[in-house]
């Protein structure tokens, strides 16, 4: 996966801290320290992987010999039943492991699922859109919450504040007006950082197009002044909708043209797919 293995290895190091901390007293108490297990991961509901590389770097912080085999890879579909992966390794290190691997993978196969279904419903409508996610992460987990989004075929909005410029209503509150933020930052950006400029008006649509920014977001506009927008904005500038987009609305707000849609919805307010560790023999595949 193409995230930095130190970022994970620390993002995990605080799950494991917070949840074993000295140790655990239950896996502890019952299970020898010698004792090795097999197990395996069960998808038990419908949906797209993302993570098993996170699960299997979990096991090996509380025993290096552990072993995750994958069966399926990050970015499949898959269905109820499927194992996912077998895992191999000291009993004890596959116990206290559980759940930091299962939180960590349940989230993001559920945020790779939500992507997937909107990608699915908004390139319906046109092959050509982007729906890109948002800021709105957990905080710490954001590297591997927008690695998740791609998992599903989605893709990303900016990292953070530091990789592109996007004036918000309170920006252009304290600035004055949409020209003198854009100049404002202009002035201290690369011209390498694209500028992209939100707005809630057809009169602020006229004020970023003066201004010659790159991107304009359309902030929780109706369909119709969405229409309006595009068709007035004319290619002259990208343009992202942005603002209460559901699976329900994202169809129409697609057909309005507009070239990206951004939806915080893919990750801060997921629903974690429902996955299993067992310990034993994996069963067989379930038929298709």
């Amino acid at each position: 996966m193409d995230v930095d293995p130190l970022t994970i290895d620390r993002l995990i190091d605080l799950a494991l801290a917070e949840d074993v901390g000295t140790g655990d007293v239950t896996t502890n108490g019952i299970v020898p320290a010698g004792r090795l297990t097999e197990a395996y991961l069960l998808a038990k509901a419908e949906g797209v992987i993302a993570g098993l590389d996170v699960a299997a770097r979990v096991f090996c912080r509380l025993d290096s010999e552990t072993r995750l085999s994958a069966r399926v890879s990050d970015g499949d579909l898959v269905l109820p039943g499927t194992v996912l992966a077998t895992i191999s390794g000291l009993a004890r290190a596959v116990l206290s492991g559980e759940r930091v691997a299962l939180n960590f993978l349940q989230r993001m196969s559920g945020i790779a699922t939500a992507a997937r279904q909107a990608v699915r419903t908004a390139t319906s409508v046109n092959p050509k859109v982007l729906v890109v996610d948002t800021r709105k992460t957990i905080p710490g987990l954001r590297a591997l919450d927008k690695y998740a989004v791609r998992c599903g075929g989605a893709a990303n909005h900016r990292f953070g504040l530091y990789d592109a410029a996007l004036i918000k209503d309170n920006h252009i509150a304290l600035a004055g007006g949409i020209g003198a933020a854009v100049r404002a930052v202009r002035r201290i950006a690369s011209p390498f950082i694209k500028v992209e400029v939100e707005v809630q008006t057809m009169a602020q649509v006229d004020e970023a197009l003066a201004a010659g920014v790159d991107v304009i977001m359309l902030d929780n506009m109706g369909i119709e002044d969405m229409r309006r927008a595009v068709a007035r904005i004319g290619g002259r500038a990208l343009v992202e909708a942005s603002g209460g987009i559901t699976l329900d609305n994202l169809a129409q707000i697609v057909a309005t043209g507009v070239d990206l849609v951004s939806m915080g919805s893919l990750t801060h307010s997921v629903k974690a797919m429902d996955i299993s560790l067992e310990i034993g023999e994996p069963p067989a595949a379930p038929a298709r």
